[in-house]
């Protein structure tokens, strides 16, 4: 066990930090708006904290552990190309601003107010699939962390017992997710993961402070130095060799950045729970500030020391005692039949055990704890918006629009949890059977792919191209879940080392499904779809559901996207935020054009200067961005408290649609006041404190 009674204290003190701010919650959720959206009462900094721990989980850090010890630095150099992707997509909102428009719950509700119900139903079947394929294996990949970084044994007794440990702590781990998603929706969910995300923040630059003092500089550059040609840790075009994550693995990342925005609905609750359109664009443009610093710098450090450990010369002996653990984790003791994916399945268990091994190894008492906690924050939070979101869309998306009969509020809020009870046990006994073979990037990508190949298309299209046609929304659904389908089986069952990765089917089965939306909406649209009425634009506005389009853009500063509703703070906050991506792409432009002109290239010292200067100045602004977030997400979740308790549930806005419109916007909804209940408006979000 490495774990010290102060490493249990540490992890134990902030779990009941977050049962207080899930209980607290708890009084405030009355209604199904409350439970999947909170009211619509998110501010920008409780999203963008929130929302970004609950996308980085456990198993997105082990994959980036398992990937960046690979290609070490490489990895950052070519997502720099995003810079102008990034840039597009903060200032124009692309997709979430035009999607908080709708006012919708959730995505397949969007898809009915745009296309049909019909279409409603069939999205949110694929969409909740897909992801049941993608999370079934979340809970073993965490459980499975925390047994190598706590040195758990496999094995322990309780009350004359022999119990496993690996089913009892994704058990564990499991039940504290669904207990903070059953006490508040998405008010809980959002709560926690803020202070989650506040804790691992600034533990994850405590950690990477403490490994950049424990290896010296030259230690890190002999280990950087060492990857053998064609695979070069320093050097991004010296990557031959490298099979999964090649140049092309990040061009293609860049396309699916833009392509996928809203598609994949792990974290749907926060893409509606906004307080208007505004607060979302700026909540997602603050949101890249996550992998760009906060999350970046731990998931590049952490894997670079733990190569440095484990081959350095300097380090020989205690590394010792982490490679026999990694080599005991072997066919023989897994008990699994067929040989061949035995020796796939052993060698991605050890890939994603190295990390955790060497972290539990290297970390004193108290740092390991306060990771150990920080991991735990990242595990919850992800699990508890993955439960709410997939037990949210299989009764409003798939049970509800076949019941004839509307439930209350309260019965309607318990067939909610009772769906995300039901995720819970599917989650927790698909870990406990399947066994992947791939990278878990690449099973990530290619499951999500079933959906978000073809969401992304009838998403963008639906949003922002009125001749889309619904004919053309199910023939490009259907052929992207198709390739998408194809593409898994043959890498799961067939071939795993077929000669496209994960990440290349996912790219053609994105090519094939825009092509056929295209091509079919031009052979049968005659009549543009009314995008007014479903973005609540013009004659059909919603008092404090206040939103602009770019059409209505007057000055040179207002079409480059600061539309009216930027304060002058908002336009300082965006202009910096901005700012950021654009230097960097300027960097790569830069950084391209001596590699292409000088005879030789850049240096592999010339490289190792620049990543060592990258390492500390990324290092220096996760403090400054974690300060910063810290007392924005607080002043947040202060306001949505204070609104919450006056707050006037509206029980027709439940997710319903009556004659391609929300039920709360029609004649056909009962209630004391005819109009929609908003949280709040531009005027008072502009008089608020921001920082």
């Amino acid at each position: 066990m490495n774990m010290a009674p102060i490493d249990w204290a540490i992890v134990a003190s902030l779990l009941i930090v977050l049962t207080v701010g899930a209980i607290s919650a708890k009084r405030y959720t009355k209604s199904v708006s409350g439970f999947l959206a909170a009211e619509r009462c998110g501010g920008r900094y409780l999203i963008s904290v929130a929302m970004g721990m609950a996308m980085m989980g456990v198993i997105s850090l082990v994959w980036l552990f398992e990937q960046n010890y690979d290609v070490g630095f490489t990895s950052v150099w070519w997502s720099l190309m995003e810079g102008p992707v990034l840039i597009i997509m903060a200032i124009t909102g692309w997709a979430y601003y035009r999607f908080r428009q709708t006012r919708a719950l959730t995505l397949a509700q969007f898809f009915e107010i745009r296309y049909s119900k019909k279409f409603r139903v069939f999205a949110g079947i694929v969409a909740f699939a897909a992801g049941l394929i993608n999370f079934g294996i979340f809970p073993s990949v965490g459980a499975r962390f925390f047994i190598w970084l706590c040195g758990i044994p496999e094995q322990f007794d309780v009350l004359g017992m022999t119990i496993s440990a690996f089913p009892a702590v994704m058990l564990v781990l499991i039940g504290i997710s669904l207990v903070f998603t059953f006490l508040g929706g998405q008010i809980a969910v959002m709560i926690t993961d803020f202070l989650q995300g506040t804790w691992a923040y600034i533990v994850f630059a405590i950690v990477c402070a403490y490994l950049l003092y424990t290896f010296r500089w030259d230690q890190i550059s002999d280990t950087l130095l060492s990857a053998p040609a064609g695979k070069s840790l320093i050097d991004p075009f010296d990557l031959g060799r490298e099979k999964n994550f090649d140049k092309w693995y990040y061009v293609i990342g860049v396309i699916v950045a833009f392509y996928v925005p809203l598609a994949w609905q792990g974290t749907a609750g926060y893409y509606s729970c906004a307080k208007n359109a505004h607060e979302t664009k700026m909540g997602m443009m603050l949101s890249h500030w996550r992998f760009r610093v906060l999350m970046m710098i731990l998931v590049l450090v952490l894997p670079i020391c733990v190569r440095t450990y484990l081959t350095h010369p300097d380090f020989a002996d205690q590394a010792s005692v982490v490679h026999n653990r990694i080599n005991s984790i072997n066919t023989e003791n897994l008990e699994v039949d067929n040989e061949r994916i035995d020796e796939s399945y052993v060698e991605s268990l050890r890939n994603q055990a190295r990390t955790p091994m060497a972290i539990g190894a290297l970390l004193p008492p108290v740092v390991l704890g306060l990771m150990v906690a920080a991991m735990l924050g990242a595990f919850i939070s992800t699990h508890d918006s993955y439960l709410h979101s997939w037990g949210s869309m299989l009764i409003q998306d798939i049970v509800m629009p076949f019941k004839k009969t509307p439930l209350g509020p309260k019965e309607h809020i318990w067939w909610l949890r009772g769906a995300i009870f039901a995720v819970a046990v599917y989650i927790f006994l698909f870990s406990l059977f399947f066994k992947h073979t791939q990278h878990i990037a690449m099973y990530c990508a290619i499951s999500a792919s079933v959906f978000t190949a073809g969401a992304g298309t009838v998403i963008i299209g639906g949003l922002y191209w009125s001749k889309g046609t619904t004919a053309a929304a199910w023939a490009s659904m259907i052929i992207g879940m198709v390739t998408s389908l194809v593409g898994m089986v043959i890498k799961q069952f067939i071939n795993p080392d077929f000669f496209l990765t994960g990440q290349e089917i996912t790219f053609c089965a994105i090519v094939i499904s825009v092509s056929v939306y295209v091509a079919v909406s031009l052979i049968g649209r005659k009549k543009a779809f009314n995008m007014d009425r479903m973005l609540h634009r013009g004659k059909y506005k919603i008092k404090g559901e206040e939103s602009v389009s770019l059409h209505d853009a007057k000055t040179v500063w207002q079409k480059l996207g600061f539309t009216r509703e930027f304060t002058k703070r908002d336009t300082v906050i965006a202009l910096v935020t901005l700012a950021w991506p654009l230097v960097w792409f300027i960097i790569f432009i830069v950084g391209n054009i001596i590699q292409k002109t000088n005879e030789g290239g850049i240096s592999k010292n010339a490289w190792l200067s620049f990543w060592q200067i990258w390492t500390w100045l990324i290092l220096s602004m996760s403090v400054v961005l974690t300060v910063w977030f810290t007392i924005g997400g607080f002043m947040d979740m202060r306001y949505m408290y204070r609104k919450l308790k006056t707050q006037q549930a509206d029980e027709a806005d439940d997710g319903r649609v009556v004659g391609g419109r929300n039920l709360d916007e029609t004649a056909d909804a009962i209630r004391p006041d005819s109009a929609p209940q908003a949280c709040d408006n531009d005027d008072v979000s502009k008089k608020r404190k921001s920082v």
